[in-house]
């Protein structure tokens, strides 16, 4: 004999509400101009570009710049700096072997990405490098000692009073 779990009908309207509400949402984020929509994913949402860090290490007096590639090559990776315009654009490709494999979770998104960074001043571009470890692209670029912020003294001036 089997047990028969009835449901509240009052949980299962909330579940649905929540369902419909995600649904709603997700279509507002993913719905172009064109009528394509795609589904929410890390690497779709918002900016349809991978993760990035990036600042100014005062101490080592270089720009750092981190961005989250888990699953690709580097050879598929492409960076390029116009004006003060950093430009990462590359490609996460496809590598299973089976044609159409019976997939239980599917979270990775495929294809190209593109992610574009406004530089700051003082950067000396000619000697940026950039390197591949663990999925993390990391580019740097050594910053002028003229453009790190420094800290300027203020003295005190003493006021002497004129005799009249």
């Amino acid at each position: 004999m089997t047990n028969l779990m009835l449901r509240d009908p009052f949980f299962e309207d909330l579940f649905d509400f929540r369902r419909d509400f995600d649904k709603i949402f997700n279509r507002i984020l993913t719905v172009r101009p064109w009528g394509k929509e795609e589904e929410v994913t890390p690497w779709t949402a918002f900016n349809f570009a991978p993760a990035v860090e990036a600042y100014v290490d005062k101490e080592a007096k270089k720009y750092v710049c981190k961005v989250s590639l888990p699953g690709i090559e580097p050879k598929e990776v492409q960076i390029n700096v116009q004006g003060n315009m950093l430009t990462i654009t590359g490609e996460r490709k496809l590598t299973r072997t089976a044609k159409e494999p019976e997939l239980h979770y599917q979270e990775f998104t495929y294809g190209k990405f593109e992610r574009a960074l406004e530089l700051p001043e003082g950067l000396n571009l000619e000697k940026m490098n950039a390197e591949f470890v663990n999925g993390v692209l990391e580019i740097t670029a050594p910053v002028a000692a003229a453009a790190l912020p420094r800290k300027i003294e203020v003295k005190a001036v003493q006021v002497v009073a004129k005799a009249a």
